[in-house]
């Protein structure tokens, strides 16, 4: 199986990476390699982008919904078949597909995965290896390379974590994994819209809410951090490629639903 992944689409990215990589080559970009994985991922999200953009619709609708889906469990909580049905009334009045979202991320994971795994392998080839290894797979002689790749970008080595790095650079090197977290926690708070606030009486209701809510934050907080403390021990490279990744995604967000979360923390600053 990991044969024909490679074949199907590792080896494929890698030869529109090193298309990509010659190019700039040619042009005598500097960091030719660094700037390779930044427009390679570029390309990968825009392949992507429809997908993305129907996941986001969908789950944008099923935010909006919320609130009233908690009524109708509120009200039918007792008669299951009740509940069902006008959760499928509710569904379908808005136009609703619960299982949309599901299968853009299906498509998406193995291209996603696929560009990881490309990543991993050009970061962790060693220069005496590089040209002999990448020459091997990729499709046609104009894409050979001819000698080493330069591994660094802004004398960044590509191929080191930044917890390998620390003792040479300092804590300069931690600027990379905050702005992996940071750009996570922009990405995950423009995910989360806030509910509307229950009706007096409805103590059921505002308790589930508040319940969610507390969750809500609280993964909010502790996947960015998360995603930080992998990218301290990630190579540069693959934080590059998840940095772009981030960024390209929170462009794409706000494009389809706003600012979301973070509506109420820019609207305080502006005023």
């Amino acid at each position: 199986m990991g044969e024909i992944f490679n074949l199907i689409l590792v080896h494929p990215i890698i030869n529109i990476l090193v298309a990509v990589y010659g190019a700039l080559f040619f042009l005598h970009i500097p960091y030719a390699l660094g700037f390779s994985i930044i427009i390679l991922t570029i390309i990968i999200r825009f392949a992507i982008y429809p997908l993305m953009s129907s996941q986001l619709k969908s789950s944008k609708k099923m935010q909006d919904l919320n609130p009233h889906l908690s009524r109708i469990k509120d009200k039918h909580k007792g008669d299951a078949k009740r509940l069902q049905s006008e959760t499928m009334r509710l569904y379908k009045e808005h136009g609703v597909n619960p299982v949309a979202g599901c299968l853009p991320v299906i498509i998406q994971l193995p291209i996603i995965w696929g560009l990881y795994s490309v990543l991993q392998k050009i970061v962790g080839f060693n220069s005496k290896v590089v040209v002999s290894e990448i020459n091997k797979i990729v499709y046609f002689d104009f894409l050979k390379l001819g000698e080493p790749w330069d591994p660094s970008f802004f004398g960044l080595p590509l191929g080191q974590n930044p917890s390998q790095l620390f003792s040479t650079i300092g804590p300069l090197v931690l600027l990379i994994p905050f702005a992996t977290g940071f750009f996570q926690f922009i990405q995950s708070k423009m995910m989360i819209n806030k509910p509307e606030e229950p009706k007096e009486g409805k103590k059921t209701e505002k308790k589930k809410e508040d319940l969610a809510s507390a969750f809500q934050t609280q993964s909010l907080y502790i996947f960015p951090v998360m995603i930080g403390f992998f990218s301290f021990n990630f190579p540069v490279g693959l934080s590059l490629y998840w940095n772009t990744f981030t960024i390209f995604g929170i462009i794409q967000q706000y494009k389809i639903s706003g600012l979301g979360g973070l509506k109420g923390w820019v609207d305080k600053i502006h005023g």
